[in-house]
């Protein structure tokens, strides 16, 4: 008899610039944070109810019976490893996929469409970053589904129609806060804020707003007015007590600190010092226009 396919959300969860931790720390140190990042992958999946049903290399496949619970899994996965301490210098980073819709189980394993475009969606997000589905999206809770911003439609090979695709934004208030609550011993909060100013708009980073968007799209938090710029090109995170930029952009992000030469920053990270100024995609003396102004602000 022919099994009929049941509905479940898949995850793929995958370790960021594993080949480069190798090459940095050496393959035992490099094992050794790859083997803590596939842990926490698996904790975190069947602490929410899903079941692993692969490891592959550095990456995971679970299932879950619902949206809901495969995106509270990916918001934990990527609270536990953003609060892990950089090794050497190397900051552990995940990315995810998601998917939601009829799988079909032979054995321990899971196959069809589903299994395909999670496979894809976790092909296209960045570091430290949560891709879903369109189906998946649709499937979760309310107070999730609210936490998720459009970001494009895909075609996937196989599939006549495109795949609508979103970003799980679980980092940036007390809703998604709460997706990640699971996550044993939140940071203390630094006293210290960044102040970023572009234009006239002016943006607060600090306790209650943990992350700032810049680039060339409208949905940024900072709308970059300069065909250099990269639709999403850089974001600024608040980690811990400190304040870094990320970069995220074909041309490259251009940070001076006071006082400093100008420093070109591209597929990179940053931490943030006093105050100083961003250019996006081209250096500030070639087109002062759109240059941020940043200003870490620390009380007395």
């Amino acid at each position: 008899m022919e099994k009929k396919p049941v509905n479940l959300a898949v995850l793929f969860a995958d370790i960021t610039g594993s080949t480069r931790l190798y090459e940095k720390l050496g393959n035992a140190r490099a094992l050794e944070c790859v083997g803590l990042c596939l842990n926490i992958m698996r904790e975190s999946a069947l602490g929410c109810g899903g079941r692993v049903v692969q490891t592959i290399g550095d990456e995971v496949l679970c299932v879950f019976p619902t949206a809901s619970a495969a995106t509270q899994a990916a918001a934990e996965m990527q609270s536990r490893v953003e609060m892990q301490e950089p090794v050497s210098g190397q900051r552990l980073q995940i990315h995810i996929g998601l998917q939601f819709g009829p799988v079909l189980e032979e054995g321990q394993d899971v196959f069809g469409d589903c299994v395909n475009v999670a496979a894809r969606m976790v092909k296209m997000a960045k570091p430290s970053q949560i891709i879903a589905g369109g189906e998946c999206v649709e499937a979760l809770s309310k107070p999730m589904k609210d936490q998720t911003r459009a970001l494009d439609k895909l075609p996937v090979k196989g599939r006549e129609q495109e795949v609508d695709v979103y970003e799980v934004l679980w980092r940036q208030n007390e809703e998604l806060t709460y997706m990640a609550s699971r996550a044993p011993g939140p940071p203390k909060q630094p006293p210290a804020r960044l102040c970023l100013r572009h234009g006239g708009k002016e943006m607060i980073l600090g306790p209650g707003h943990e992350l700032i968007r810049l680039g060339r799209e409208n949905s940024c938090d900072i709308v970059i007015a300069d065909r250099k710029a990269s639709r999403e090109h850089a974001r600024i995170e608040r980690r811990r007590d400190k304040f870094v930029l990320v970069d995220v952009s074909s041309n490259g992000t251009f940070v001076t600190f006071h006082g400093q030469p100008e420093m070109a920053v591209k597929r990179e990270e940053v931490v943030l010092q006093g105050r100083g100024s961003i250019s996006f995609g081209h250096p500030y003396s070639d087109d002062p226009t759109e240059v941020a102004a940043f200003e870490i602000e620390t009380p007395a």
